[in-house]
């Protein structure tokens, strides 16, 4: 198939070659359950399971016993919320959280409100930003979780985190981040941060294997398990371990860590001269922080254009979206670019360029020639 460009690494990226080789052997060769503790087949894939786990660790700066393997960052997330509700049922409850969070987050405590719990969705400023006094005014005794994304899937715009995480330190509440878009891409740290998702697939590794920091040794609680039978992963997350991806996402992250700097430093180069070029065509705006964001991502709306042909257009020979991929389904303007006060049409035309490691310079200079084409096209 003659593929278009591919621009979308936030939606997702393709597996590193050295990562499915990593993975094959654990497909057949060393077929066994991690939970088979009689015999070499299972202590096999448990040790290959370990040092999986010691390498996600370290590439968020954790302890490998802090690590939970799941099946996504969804699940995870689910973990997390919901675990950390069912702690205190029967108890007054209040969360915090953003109105620019994934889905999965929102999703989440939209059904905790349906349990009862009162939830605070914290505004953005116009790009995208949040207002720290905001957040402290939020809270109150009843608040059990501040739940804050360490990067915006859409707009690339990173929170303060090392910020937010010292105000939930002083006022004793767990906090917890959806670092998906961060790990792999930044150097991040899980210094005053209680609870984490990360996803395989954001940073080269295999889809459906996800995992969840726990802060260990410290006297907030952690989450109540939400799939029971077996007790695997420390009780918090039963069923046979997904070994190959867990291999997979163990290289993953390794190859990550070595090669972060030097792939941060081209890709912001690459990422604006996409911008510069494209931000020359007139009524183009960007969405988002122009400095605080993420290196490889640009958020840009384009005026006087609708936005469903232009995203259909675009994508006939660069592949791009319109917000996040578990969204992009649905006609509606993003909820982010909402938040952050753009108008439903211009919300619409917005597309999302975000570049990765097999991005060429030659990309870029083809990817702003097709859209100053469609743009001009559909104009006209």
């Amino acid at each position: 198939m003659n593929y278009p460009i591919y621009l979308d690494y936030n939606a997702t990226t393709p597996c590193a070659p050295e990562v499915v080789q990593e993975m094959i052997p654990w497909f057949g060769e060393h077929f066994g359950n991690a939970a088979s503790k009689s015999h070499p087949y299972g202590w096999v894939a448990e040790d290959a399971v370990a040092l999986a786990r010691e390498k996600v660790a370290k590439l968020i700066g954790a302890n490998s016993k802090e690590i939970i393997f799941t099946s996504g960052a969804t699940e995870a997330i689910n973990l997390a919320i919901k675990g950390v509700f069912d702690i205190y049922k029967g108890e007054k409850q209040h969360y915090i959280t953003c109105q620019t969070e994934h889905k999965a987050v929102l999703d989440c405590f939209q059904e905790l409100e349906k349990r009862g719990a009162a939830v605070t969705y914290l505004p953005v400023n116009d790009d995208g930003s949040l207002n720290l006094d905001l957040l402290r005014a939020a809270i109150i005794p009843e608040t059990k979780m501040i739940a804050l994304m360490w990067a915006n899937n859409e707009t690339g715009v990173i929170h303060p985190i090392g910020e937010i995480s010292k105000i939930s330190e002083e006022m004793g509440i767990i906090f917890f981040t959806d670092a998906v878009q961060a790990a792999g891409k930044i150097p991040i740290s899980t210094q005053g941060i209680h609870l984490m998702v990360i996803s395989a697939h954001k940073f080269y590794g295999p889809k459906g294997v996800g995992a969840l920091y726990i802060r260990h040794n410290n006297p907030l609680p952690k989450p109540i398990p939400q799939i029971h039978g077996g007790g695997h992963e420390k009780g918090f997350r039963s069923g046979t371990l997904n070994v190959p991806g867990i291999v997979g996402m163990g290289k993953a992250a390794e190859v990550k860590l070595k090669e972060m700097e030097s792939e941060l430093s081209r890709l912001a180069l690459l990422r604006n001269q996409l911008e510069e070029s494209i931000l020359q065509i007139p009524g183009t705006k960007l969405n988002g922080s122009q400095n605080n964001r993420l290196p490889h991502v640009s958020n840009i709306a384009f005026e006087g254009v609708e936005g469903e042909e232009l995203l259909r257009k675009i994508c006939q020979k660069v592949a791009v979206s319109s917000g996040s991929a578990c969204t992009s389904i649905s006609p509606k303007p993003s909820h982010v670019l909402q938040a952050m006060g753009l108008d439903s049409d211009l919300g619409r035309s917005s597309i999302r360029f975000s570049l990765g490691k097999n991005t060429s310079e030659q990309d870029i200079l083809d990817t702003v020639d097709w859209v100053k084409k469609v743009v001009n096209a559909l104009r006209s």
